[in-house]
């Protein structure tokens, strides 16, 4: 059995753009799993997203209010066909990075994140999968908007595909 993964973050909705584009809607109709790495700053595409997605994973960053804090938890952690999967917002800089997420989540197999804007799919030495999907709605110095999508197959995560999608007009 596949389970198909779709990972967004830093959506910043409604401050950077007015809504999610149709594409990354079409990808939670895929979905089996959504994962939102924080960063939505209104609550509405949270509900948007809890309607729409058949399985929604998420946590708050570092720019949501009291009400999103309320509802999404810091890390959230999850086992999808026997992969274990944790997320948060924030991993800090790049350098060190994968020392510190080796030391901060040891019974991880992947870290999903958010933060930087910029797409990030990395192994630590102790072979834990870093994944970021970089932001679909706020480019800021990063040449495309951009989400992942990926799938689960057998128990071994397979086929991550960073999209990159047009500029919007």
């Amino acid at each position: 059995m596949t389970v198909r993964l779709l990972l967004i973050a830093d959506t910043h909705l409604p401050k950077r753009a007015k809504a999610l584009p149709e594409q990354v809607w079409q990808e939670v109709a895929r979905a089996d799993v959504v994962f939102h790495a924080g960063d939505w700053v209104e609550p509405p595409l949270l509900d948007e997203l809890e309607s729409r997605s058949a399985r929604l994973v998420g946590v708050f960053g570092n720019n949501d209010g009291a009400e999103l804090r309320r509802r999404l938890p810091e890390v959230a952690r999850v086992e999808l066909a026997g992969v274990r999967f944790a997320m948060v917002h924030e991993t800090g800089a790049a350098q060190g990075r994968e020392r510190r997420c080796d030391r901060d989540f040891p019974d991880t197999d992947v870290l999903v994140f958010g933060h930087s804007h910029i797409p990030w799919d990395s192994t630590t030495p102790n072979g834990v999968r870093l994944l970021n999907p970089g932001s679909p709605t706020d480019r800021r110095r990063q040449p495309h908007c951009t989400y992942q999508t990926a799938e689960l197959t057998d128990g071994v995560l397979a086929d991550v595909e960073l999209h990159r999608l047009p500029p919007r007009t």
